[in-house]
């Protein structure tokens, strides 16, 4: 079973800077459980089939100037009809000014309104992109997590294999750490997947023999960052000489995370080799490859081995 998150409704007042109208008093703090947001246009005309009593619902103008063109009576039965449906929220846009029988039908029925100085297209794009972070399905692996010339390179593979020491490389580099040992990730849209760090870990490494530092005070700010988008996974693991390994890069392999497919390379590790300079080498590479150009198609076209399309050449025709 999916496990469902929630966000405090008094981390959005304090991140939207909102304006409390009214808040009605409860001894447990408002969580909000859906990254969907609604505009009730429908409901205050009357219509709620289908009406998600878990959305924050936002008035802008247009849902303001439709109540205060109605006569008083019925605004007032449309309200209360709204309001008795008890959303979680209720937020007004562009500092507007709500009808006295909006915040009457507000209190009856205990539900909270707040106000933005925001336009509304504006603060709905903002929320639904904080909700969708703050709300997505996510998972911890054990793994490093560094960007590395703007790619998401989640390091992964088995204690003692070198990711802690392959990361401290890197920042010493210009690269930035994001998270060790534990990576928490989130899936914040149907393609994209984020890493970060917990927060009572973030920017500390262990390194055996040395044992904790904090990268941020060791190397300062510009070597860390909160967040990134996950673009590649690397495997490290011992070199097994009776393994073969990729030697071409034609065919991209993938792992599945939370359902999204990444791009994902194995590395063997040995004495001798730089695991720094190849993740460098890979985190350009899988740019390029995102752009269209693949170096070991262009090799093998130029030797006659496949055609333009990446297709092998069938001799036997010609």
């Amino acid at each position: 079973m999916t496990a469902k998150f929630t966000v405090p409704m008094s981390r959005l007042i304090k991140n939207f800077g909102l304006e409390t109208l009214f808040e009605p008093k409860s001894e447990k703090p408002l969580m909000i459980n859906s990254a969907e947001v609604n505009r009730p246009g429908l409901e205050l005309a009357g219509y709620h089939d289908y009406f998600d009593k878990t959305r924050i619902q936002i008035m802008g103008k247009i849902e303001i100037s439709y109540l205060e063109m109605l006569p008083v009576e019925k605004r007032r039965a449309c309200l209360d009809e709204f309001f008795s449906q008890r959303p979680p929220v209720v937020i007004i846009s562009r500092s507007l000014d709500p009808p006295e029988e909006l915040m009457d039908a507000a209190r009856r029925y205990g539900v909270p309104v707040y106000r933005t100085k925001d336009g509304t297209s504006e603060f709905l794009s903002s929320l639904i992109s904080l909700l969708n972070v703050e709300l997505a399905p996510r998972i911890t692996r054990h793994g490093v997590f560094v960007e590395v010339y703007g790619e998401g390179i989640l390091l992964l593979g088995e204690s003692g294999v070198g990711k802690s020491e392959t990361a401290i490389e890197l920042v010493k580099r210009g690269h930035r750490l994001i998270a060790d040992d534990a990576v928490e990730i989130r899936r914040v849209s149907n393609r994209t997947l984020v890493g970060s760090s917990p927060e009572n870990i973030r920017h500390f490494l262990e390194l055996r023999g040395v044992g904790i530092i904090n990268a941020r005070r060791l190397f300062g700010m510009g070597a860390v960052k909160v967040t990134e988008k996950i673009d590649t996974v690397i495997q490290l693991e011992q070199w097994d000489q009776n393994k073969v390994y990729d030697r071409m890069g034609m065919e991209n392999d993938y792992i599945d995370i939370l359902g999204i497919q990444v791009p994902s390379l194995t590395i063997p590790v040995k004495p001798g080799r730089n695991l720094a300079i190849i993740i460098e080498v890979a985190a350009m590479n899988n740019r390029q490859k995102k752009m269209g150009y693949n170096a070991a198609q262009e090799l093998l076209s130029k030797l006659g081995m496949i055609n333009e399309d990446g297709e092998d050449i069938d001799w036997a025709k010609y």
